[in-house]
């Protein structure tokens, strides 16, 4: 990551931190997670939400496709905002403590930027940060998710230029992904992908 890279990263930060300290609202990444998933989730797919935030994603999903949506977040605040959009929320982390082999579909939108300095230690950092590589949740997620998924479900996780795009679909496709992408766009200091992992895709 370059200084310029690291200064957007910490000013993105603190303009979040600013107006919410407790629960991610829907941003950029968060439009291009809903933008893929209304394309391609269908009426009759059960779909978990991790990391629902506002539950803005879930919602959406629910209002464009008519699917069953389960919106989860290991946030309390997160759950409680979620609910209140009249979502079926569930506080835990990640995919744990879900049946195995039921989701058609899992969406994720995780904390991604690196860290260049230490955390604030609140809701709202964990809900951004992971690590000095932006991986410390990716990791985890991408090692447990294909528990939840049925045989011919698959993901869509929002990615970013700067965890490193190449990194994160190394890391998915060591874990048994193919790995294509789904939609992408550009903002000034970086690029999002929403990564389309399962098995059998076509590309």
């Amino acid at each position: 990551m370059t200084d310029e890279e690291r200064r957007a990263t910490r000013e993105r930060l603190a303009a979040r931190r600013g107006l919410e300290t407790t629960v991610y609202g829907p941003a950029e990444d968060s439009e291009l997670l809903v933008e893929a998933a209304v394309e391609l989730v269908g009426p009759t797919d059960l779909v978990l939400e991790v990391g629902t935030g506002s539950g803005h994603v879930a919602a959406a999903v629910v209002r464009e496709t008519e699917a069953t949506v389960y919106a989860s977040d290991i946030n309390p605040h997160a759950c409680e905002q979620a609910g209140a959009r009249g979502l079926e929320t569930v506080r835990a982390t990640l995919t744990r403590g879900f049946r195995p082999g039921v989701f058609d579909w899992v969406l994720f939108n995780p904390p991604y930027l690196p860290a260049p300095e230490k955390s604030w230690g609140d809701w709202m950092s964990a809900a951004l940060t992971a690590g000095t590589d932006g991986m410390a949740v990716i990791d985890p997620f991408l090692a447990g998710v294909s528990e939840v998924l049925r045989a011919d479900g698959e993901v869509l996780m929002v990615a970013s230029s700067l965890t490193g795009l190449a990194s994160v679909e190394e890391t998915a496709r060591k874990v048994g992904f193919d790995v294509v992408t789904a939609t992408s766009d550009r903002f000034p200091f970086e690029r999002l992908d929403v990564l389309r992992l399962g098995n059998n895709q076509e590309a």
